[in-house]
C-alpha cells in the first residue's frame, strides 16, 4: 500500500473510532439525562424510597412465604396494614364484606391519590427460589403473578410520599387500597360497588412483569361462573336406565360451547375446567360441575356471548334430563385507558430507569432461561425502558372496574427474568429472590414520583378526569358484571 493510501486508511479508521466514541458518549448522555433532569424534591424522594429497600424487600419475602390465596390472605394483609400504621397511616379493615380488604390513608384534602396493593397467590403452583424446577411440598400455592411484590412496592411508594408530604404545607391525601383476591375473586369490584373510590381523584397501580413499560392500554372484560348439574345416580351396568348423568350435562354443555367458538368475535376467549365429574365409572354421577371464564374487550359484547353460553347450559340440562344451577363467581370490566396519566407515569419511569443484574443474578437468570425453550436471550431488557405505546392486553383484572370510576394508570417492571410468562414456576422463582426486589424498587420509585407529580399539579389531575369522562361517554352508568352477589370468600377452598 502506498504511503498516501495508508495515511488515508488511518484517517478513515480514526474517523470511525471518533464516530463510535461520539455515539457511545451520546448514548451515555441520554442514559444520564433522566438523573440530570431530576429536581431536588424528586431526587430526595427517590433517595427516601431507595433507603427502604431492605425493609420492603423483607415485607415482600414474608408475603412470598405466606403464599395465601384469594380472600384467605390474613397474614399478608395484616403485615401490610401494620407496616402502614407504623408510618402514620390510618387504616380501616374488613371492608365491603371482605375481611382482608383495607384502606390506609395519610394526609387530608385534595387531590386524593389512590394506589392499589394486591397480595393474593395462585393455588396449585409452588416453587423454591431456584433456577430449576423444585416444588415446595408443604405449600399449596405460590406467587406466580408477583402480588407479594405488588403490595409491598405500593406500600413503599405511599410511605415515601407521606414522608415528603409531611414536610410541606399543602393539601393532599395518599390512600393505599389493600385489594384481595385479584385472581378470579374480583376484590376491587366490591370496593367500587360499595363506593370506596367515590372521592378519589386518580388511582395508580403496577404489576410484576419481565420488562419495564408504562403504556396506555386496556384488557379483556371477563365473567366467570360455576355451572352445576344435578342428576340421579344408579348402577352404570345393572340399571343405567334409572340414571340421569350430571356429567352428561357438563359434557353436552361443553360440546355446544366448543361449537359456539366458530361463531363469536375473534377477540373472544372462552375456557373451562371440569372441577367435578364423578368418583367411580360404575356409578352414574348425580353431580358434576364445570367452571367457565368468558372474555371480550367490551363488556356489552361479553354480555351477549355470556347469554349464549348460559343458553347452552340450559339446553344441556334439558337434553340430559338433569337440573342446572349457575353461580356467578366474578366479573371484571376492561381497563379504560387514560393517556394523560400514562404519559406522566412513562416520563417518571424513564427518569428512574431499569436496573443492572449482578454476576450472581445473571448466573441465576441464564440458568432459568434454559427452561424457556427459546433460541434467543432477552437478558438486558431489565435495564431498558420500552417506548411509550398502547397495549391491548389478553388478560383481565379487577383494576378495570376502578378505571371506569376513577382515572387510572399503571406500569410493569422487570421483576422476572426477561422472557418469563406470568403464572409460571419461573415467575415464582425470580420473584422470590433479588431480581424480584430490584424490579419492585423500580416500580416503587416510579409510583412515588408519579404521586408527587400529581399532588403538585392539580391541572394534570383535572385533565385526567376530563379524559375519563370523554372516553366513558355522556350516558355511562356503571354496572358490575358480577351483579349483586356477595364476595365469594370460599372460592379458593379445596375439599
Amino acid at each position: 500500500m502506498r504511503r498516501s493510501d495508508l495515511q488515508k486508511s488511518k484517517q478513515r479508521h480514526l474517523g470511525v473510532l471518533w464516530r463510535d466514541w461520539m455515539l457511545v458518549a451520546l448514548a451515555a448522555m441520554c442514559a444520564n439525562a433522566g438523573a440530570n433532569s431530576l429536581s431536588e424534591a424528586q431526587a430526595q424522594l427517590l433517595a427516601d424510597v431507595a433507603a427502604e429497600k431492605t425493609r420492603f424487600g423483607n415485607v415482600a419475602m414474608k408475603i412470598w412465604d405466606y403464599a395465601e390465596v384469594g380472600y384467605q390472605e390474613h397474614q399478608s394483609s395484616l403485615l401490610l396494614q401494620e407496616t402502614l400504621k407504623e408510618s402514620g397511616f390510618e387504616v380501616q379493615a374488613g371492608l365491603a364484606g371482605m375481611p382482608t380488604a383495607f384502606v390506609a390513608s395519610y394526609g387530608e384534602g385534595s387531590p386524593v391519590i389512590g394506589i392499589l396493593a394486591e397480595f393474593d397467590a395462585l393455588p396449585g403452583l409452588t416453587q423454591a427460589a431456584l433456577p430449576h424446577r423444585e416444588i415446595i411440598e408443604h405449600q399449596r400455592a405460590g406467587h406466580a403473578c408477583g402480588h407479594h411484590l405488588f403490595g409491598a412496592g405500593s406500600a413503599a411508594a405511599a410511605i415515601a410520599v407521606s414522608g415528603w408530604l409531611s414536610k410541606r404545607d399543602q393539601p393532599g391525601t395518599v390512600r393505599v387500597y389493600g385489594t384481595p383476591a385479584e385472581e378470579g375473586g374480583s376484590g376491587k369490584v366490591y370496593l367500587v360497588r360499595e363506593g370506596y373510590f367515590d372521592d378519589v381523584d386518580t388511582v395508580l397501580h403496577w404489576h410484576a412483569s419481565d420488562r419495564n413499560a408504562a403504556n396506555a392500554g386496556t384488557t379483556l372484560a371477563n365473567k366467570s361462573a360455576r355451572i352445576r348439574f344435578y342428576g340421579q345416580s344408579s348402577h352404570a351396568a345393572a340399571a343405567p336406565e334409572r340414571g340421569r348423568s350430571a356429567l352428561d350435562g357438563v359434557e353436552a354443555m361443553n360440546y355446544m360451547v366448543n361449537l359456539l367458538r366458530e361463531h363469536v368475535p375473534d377477540s373472544t376467549r372462552i375456557h373451562y375446567v371440569i372441577t367435578h365429574g364423578g368418583l367411580a365409572p360404575n356409578v352414574v354421577p348425580d353431580f358434576a360441575e364445570v367452571y367457565y371464564y368468558v372474555r371480550h374487550p367490551q363488556a356489552s359484547e361479553l354480555a351477549k356471548i355470556w347469554t349464549r353460553v348460559m343458553n347452552a347450559a340450559e339446553a344441556a340440562a334439558l337434553g340430559t334430563s338433569t337440573e342446572v344451577r349457575v353461580e356467578t363467581m366474578h366479573g371484571n370490566h376492561s381497563i379504560l385507558p387514560n393517556e394523560t396519566l400514562a404519559k406522566v407515569m412513562h416520563r417518571n419511569l424513564s427518569l428512574v430507569g431499569g436496573y443492572t443484574m449482578t454476576d450472581d443474578e445473571r448466573f441465576f437468570a441464564e440458568a432459568l432461561e434454559k427452561s424457556f425453550g427459546r433460541d434467543e436471550s432477552l437478558l438486558g431488557l431489565e435495564s431498558k425502558i420500552l417506548p411509550f405505546g398502547f397495549d391491548q392486553g389478553k388478560g383481565s383484572t379487577d383494576v378495570g372496574d376502578v378505571s371506569w370510576m376513577v382515572p387510572t394508570a399503571g406500569l410493569n417492571t422487570a421483576t422476572w427474568v426477561p422472557g418469563t410468562s406470568a403464572h409460571s414456576w419461573q415467575a415464582i422463582a425470580a420473584g422470590g429472590m433479588s431480581i424480584g426486589i430490584k424490579g419492585m424498587m423500580v416500580a416503587a420509585k416510579t409510583l412515588a414520583l408519579t404521586m408527587q407529580t400529581l399532588l403538585m399539579n392539580p391541572d394534570l389531575v383535572k385533565e385526567a378526569g376530563d379524559e375519563m369522562s370523554q372516553r366513558r361517554g355522556r350516558d355511562f352508568v356503571y354496572r358490575p358484571l358480577l351483579g349483586d352477589r356477595a364476595p365469594p370468600l370460599d372460592y379458593r377452598n379445596i375439599d
